[in-house]
């Protein structure tokens, strides 16, 4: 199958599973040296075994969840509630959610661009699929059909970083509830942009609108994905999670919380900070070497930890960049994906992870840069040449970020 007909997610597990030296730049997990601070945490695991055995279940997920929540001040979330319920990912509560909301609506609007495997959950659970754009939620000039009974955000939303504020969420609950819609929320990269730390769960809640929260850990800390999804929903809601989530699983593995609870911590006591100063010096560093060329910073005023690169208007597409870089064993996303209902709007796009060592993200920079000037656009993009005699993937390195 050709890149531009499969997942995000099997780009991404091509990337991870490839033998020899490779630069994965396609998912959006941490892959880099841990802080110092983060390595004290780590050398502890062995201690958190036994706590796991000696320390009540409700006890420890209660404790991780309140830090997590905490550190992004998330204050209003229902923890202990009966309204909270940890899985092993955001894909796994969303999959939940998309189950239950299946038995109720038959239709829901979607966020466009978005990371494709939330419409494909929703797809597959025989729901009709509509698109949002980012500025219609912001201007609140959106009229959906009257069929639509959910509406599903990404915020900050994977590939363009965009945020939504508390005025406009504030708007859009309240328009929710007007129409009588779910709304659903994947906060999944809130952690990395203070700017979604407001208390996105009381303004759900003084808006009175029936929502659903997905929140997720993987996307902090470079754990190796020892992680966990949580999932939430309103007080007034009548949908049945709890239900769908015990046919699914008993529960995540109380050692992965207390790590949880302790990173989470760390976090909120500068760990954030360093995370933002780190995520900006990568993405300073992209534009720097995109400096000069034809390529350009798609979203510069992002803060996650992807980054899209816009290609020359004279070529080449996503598909053709994408295959040239991976023949240089770098693997990175075409955007067509991301853009579910209309992929065509994204094959000038590539997304690069910056959650890597500096050196990585340079070297795939200065690759994509290099086959960009020489593309001859009267080459037919669909037999694109072999760039691996023509392209260096092994400029001098930068520093990275310094080992713990």
């Amino acid at each position: 199958m050709s890149d531009d007909r499969r997942t995000l997610t099997s780009l991404e597990s091509e990337a991870l599973t490839s033998v020899g030296q490779i630069l994965n730049l396609t998912d959006g997990h941490p892959r880099d040296r841990l802080t110092p601070t983060q390595r004290t945490i780590i050398e502890r695991v062995p201690r958190m075994f036994d706590d796991a055995l000696r320390l009540p279940f409700s006890e420890i997920e209660q404790a991780s969840q309140a830090a997590f929540y905490g550190a992004m001040g998330q204050v209003s979330a229902p923890i202990a509630t009966g309204r909270m319920l940890s899985t092993y990912s955001s894909t796994i509560a969303l999959d939940i959610v998309a189950r239950v909301l299946a038995g109720r609506i038959t239709d829901a609007a979607i966020l466009h661009p978005t990371f494709d495997n939330i419409a494909d959950l929703f797809r597959a659970r025989g729901l009709r699929l509509h698109p949002l754009d980012e500025g219609q939620v912001d201007t609140g000039f959106w009229h959906p059909p009257s069929s639509v009974g959910a509406v599903v955000i990404v915020s900050p939303n994977n590939p363009t970083g965009w945020v939504i504020s508390q005025e406009h969420l504030d708007e859009l609950a309240r328009r929710c509830k007007l129409r009588r819609q779910v709304l659903v929320m994947d906060a999944s990269f809130r952690g990395q942009d203070a700017r979604a730390h407001y208390d996105t769960y009381r303004t759900l809640n003084d808006s009175g609108v029936e929502w659903v929260v997905v929140e997720d850990t993987g996307k902090l800390w470079s754990v190796s994905e020892l992680k966990a999804g949580f999932l939430s929903w309103s007080d007034s809601s009548t949908l049945d999670f709890v239900s769908a989530f015990d046919e699914i699983m008993l529960s995540v593995s109380p050692v992965i919380l207390l790590l949880i609870e302790q990173l989470a911590l760390d976090a909120k006591a500068g760990g954030f900070e360093e995370m933002y100063a780190y995520l900006g010096a990568q993405r300073a560093l992209l534009a720097d070497v995109l400096s000069g060329s034809e390529l350009t910073l798609t979203d510069p005023q992002s803060r996650i930890s992807v980054a899209r690169i816009t290609l020359p208007d004279r070529g080449p597409d996503a598909h053709y960049a994408y295959r040239s870089l991976v023949e240089l064993g770098i693997h990175t996303l075409p955007c067509s994906r991301f853009f579910w209902h209309q992929p065509t709007e994204g094959d000038s796009q590539l997304r690069l992870s910056l959650s890597r060592p500096a050196e990585i993200v340079e070297r795939a920079a200065r690759a994509l840069r290099e086959a960009c000037q020489r593309f001859e656009p009267q080459v037919s993009r669909s037999r694109p040449t072999n760039l691996r005699t023509s392209v260096s993937a092994s400029a001098p390195p930068t520093s990275g970020r310094p080992p713990a």
